[in-house]
This record gives C-alpha cells, structure tokens and sequence, in this order.
C-alpha cells in the first residue's frame, strides 16, 4: 500500500450560498462562490492560490475548516474526512488545522492581553480538557508551565517576552500580525490556511512576516495554503500555485512551471500585470488588458467561465465547459485552446 504524504485533499469542493427575495425570503439562486473545486497539498509544502477579489479563494480556504459549511464535497486532512465530523470530533481536529486572518486589526480581541490572546485556545484544549477528566495532552502542558509555553511561542515569532500583559492596541500593524501567527502556531497544527496575511502590511513589513513564515515552516515543519492576489508574495512563497477564476481552478502547478509557461490566458493576463524592477525585461513582456468586468457568482457565463473576457475565445469557448486536464507533468489547464479543439 502506497503512503499517501497529502496533509490536505480536496475533492469536488462546492460551497453556494442562496439568494433570498421578497417578504417570505425565498430562495430565488445560489451565489456559486466554489464551484467543483479539487486540490491536495502535502505535508511540508506552500500551496499558493491566487486569483482576483471575489473568485472565492477565501470561501476555500474558510470550507476547508469548516468555518463556512460547504455545499457539496469533502476536505480530508490527514487522512480524516472532516466534512463528516460531528461538531465534538470537529473541535478535536481544530488542533490540526489553524486560521491566519487577512487584517491584524479586527481578528484580535482588543479587551484581552498578548498572552490570552495566543494562549485561549491551547488552555480551552489542554488544560480546561484535564479539569473534565479528558486528557488530550500531547504538549503536556500544565497550569504551571502554560505561561513559560506561550512565552516560547511568543519568542519564535519574534514578539518581547514583555509583550504578554500588553493589549493589541499598543502594537503596529506587523506586530499585531506576529501576534496572530503566534496564535496559530500555539496548538502546534500541522496545516495553516493564511488568508491574504500580509496584504494589509506595509512593503517592508511584508518582508519581515513572509520570511518568518517560511522561517517557522522549516523550523515546524508547518503546511501552507497560502491565499493572495499578489503574485510577487506568491512566487516567493510557494511551491505549487493555482489560479482560481469565479469559482473554478483554471490552472495549477509547481511554482516555476507556472511562472515560466502560464498555459491559461486569464493565467498570462496576470502575471503580464505583475510589476518588473527591470524596464528592459519590461519591454519584452506584452501587457495583456482583460475587457469588461468580472461576472457574477449568481449567473455565471455558459461554457468556459472566462469566455466573455478572453483575447483567444471561440464559439465552442460559449458552449462547452472546457476540461480540467493534465497538460505538461503536473501541470493542469482548464482551458479549449490549451486542449487543442481550436
């Protein structure tokens, strides 16, 4: 039997939500903000999604924990279908699987201090589950060395041991982002999803929080789904990326496949917008301008999703879903022109 070193799978992934009108609030469409979706991830590796505002990368990455509950589909993280689990077994998991949020201001409780906010949810698991009789303990943990515990996970996120009793308003916008790694890093999970994590960041910010990640991702040996729509951040970080389009998967592979043969046009459109710090490379690349603007989830396009905005489109781009297929060794396209019927 072949070991399977996925930390993640997803499999046919859909996650709609209705649209309700008149008095009586009926049902009326769904918004298909994921739409037959499927990925894996293995352990130890960056998987970037990327994809513009309102494609439904953060829908993704909130199904797969769960956060948001998923139409259809199943997310199976470490070997455990989590889609099935009853909301007692989905607390258990939660250890596992960990949340870095886009804004560092709103996501931290500003009536609690540094050491509440990164220790609440490793005392709720570890030390609240010994007074109830249910050891759960593999960080054997006790009232005692609690404290000197989030004192080390404050450390390796580059936080002041002083920084404990301090309240989130008292911090910048990078520290307070640290401080949010440090929460996620607490229960010592195994997959972290970071939605857009330094978007709200200054640029030499973002440096800072990017190498600290990958920095504890060697250190931890930690698993990323890393959403963003910056392709430099990107290309930095990860190993594999996937380009998302109004629900769909249009292209997924290893970062320098992508990078140097983008095979989808909503792919190339991209990366030609992507800013180069060399005006001569500049010159040699094409800047694709994408017409009109992107549909809605509600209706969205018959046949290809991306037809009504693309340079190459053909009839049987209206008519037909393209298929989601293996086009260069790992290397997947959703794309007619791409599968040659045209």
């Amino acid at each position: 039997m072949q070991k399977n070193d996925n930390i993640l799978e997803v499999k046919n992934l859909k996650t709609y939500f209705p649209i309700k009108s008149g008095v009586l609030q009926r049902t009326v469409g769904h918004i298909k903000a994921v739409d037959d979706v499927s990925f894996s991830i293995k352990k130890g590796q960056t998987f970037g999604l990327v994809g513009e505002s309102g494609c439904g990368k953060t829908t993704i990455g909130r199904s797969i924990l769960r956060l948001v509950e998923p139409t259809a589909g199943s997310s199976i993280i470490d070997g455990v279908d989590i889609s099935k689990l009853k909301s007692k077994e989905l607390r258990s998991m939660r250890k596992k699987m960990q949340l870095i949020f886009q804004d560092p201001y709103s996501s931290l409780n500003p009536r609690l201090p540094v050491g509440e906010i990164i220790g609440e949810a490793v005392w709720e698991h570890y030390i609240r589950n010994q007074k109830n009789g249910t050891p759960d303990n593999e960080l054997n943990l006790t009232k005692e060395n609690f404290r000197d515990y989030i004192l080390s996970v404050m450390n390796d996120c580059g936080l002041f041991p002083y920084y404990i009793d301090r309240y989130p308003h008292e911090f910048s916008g990078g520290q307070r982002q640290r401080i949010c790694i440090a929460r996620a890093l607490a229960l010592n999970p195994g997959l972290i999803i970071a939605d857009e994590p330094v978007s709200a960041l200054d640029v030499s910010i973002q440096a800072q929080i990017i190498n600290l990640m990958k920095e504890l991702q060697e250190k931890r040996n930690l698993t990323y789904l890393f959403i963003s729509h910056d392709l430099s951040v990107v290309e930095y970080i990860s190993d594999v990326v996937a380009v998302m389009y109004l629900g769909n998967i249009v292209e997924m592979a290893p970062k320098k496949s992508l990078f140097g043969n983008p095979l989808h046009p909503y792919t190339e459109a991209l990366l030609s917008a992507v800013p180069y710090p060399d005006p001569a490379a500049k010159r040699n690349k094409k800047r694709i301008i994408l017409k009109g603007d992107l549909p809605s989830p509600a209706n969205p396009p018959v046949g290809c999703r991306f037809h009504t905005r693309c340079p190459y489109a053909k009839d049987i781009c209206a008519q037909k879903i393209p298929e989601y297929k293996e086009v260069a060794p790992e290397h997947y396209c959703m794309c007619h022109k791409v599968n040659g019927l045209f």
